[in-house]
């Protein structure tokens, strides 16, 4: 019995590397999100494509993910240290308006924040985060294409390997 679970865990182990390897998304994922429209938390238009031609962090959150909260001034940091680089971040936000707002009064981030509702679970499977999981965060290359994923909570160290793409 311990055999077979050892075994379920290590193809579930190789079915996520395989699933979050860069260059493994099927061009129709990385066109939808490029084709993408959100909205700010005060209503106002998000596309995506503006953001293209640049390197580009995305990062899938919640106010009711600590993880996520917790990241969100590592990730600010960054934004800051490294727009004039010409990156980019940008929060999907996974939840409600509401709650983003209230969110952003207490926290103000210097990057920008789209509403992607509970459907930005599916556009982040789309994109690689299989079960679903918060923090998710994406790494677009200059080229349009995705560097990196990576599902859990960011640090220093991914931030700085991927600052080096811009």
């Amino acid at each position: 019995m311990g055999g077979v679970a050892a075994a379920a865990g290590a193809a579930g182990a190789a079915v996520a590397w395989w699933r979050l390897r860069p260059g493994d998304l099927a061009s129709e994922a990385e066109a939808a999100f490029w084709a993408g429209r959100y909205e700010g938390p005060a209503g106002e238009p998000v596309a995506l494509e503006p953001f293209r031609g640049r390197p580009l962090l995305v990062n899938f959150w919640a106010t009711w993910c600590p993880p996520c909260v917790e990241e969100l001034p590592l990730l600010n940091a960054f934004y800051q240290a490294h727009a004039r680089e010409g990156w980019q971040v940008l929060g999907l936000a996974v939840d409600q308006p509401a709650a983003v707002q209230r969110f952003l009064r207490k926290l103000p981030l210097a990057f920008p924040v789209a509403m992607a509702g509970f459907a930005g679970i599916e556009t982040s499977r789309s994109l690689g985060n299989l079960g679903g999981g918060l923090p998710f965060t994406v790494v677009w290359g200059r080229d349009g294409t995705v560097r990196h994923r990576k599902i859990g909570q960011v640090s220093e160290a991914d931030l700085s390997q991927w600052s080096g793409l811009g």
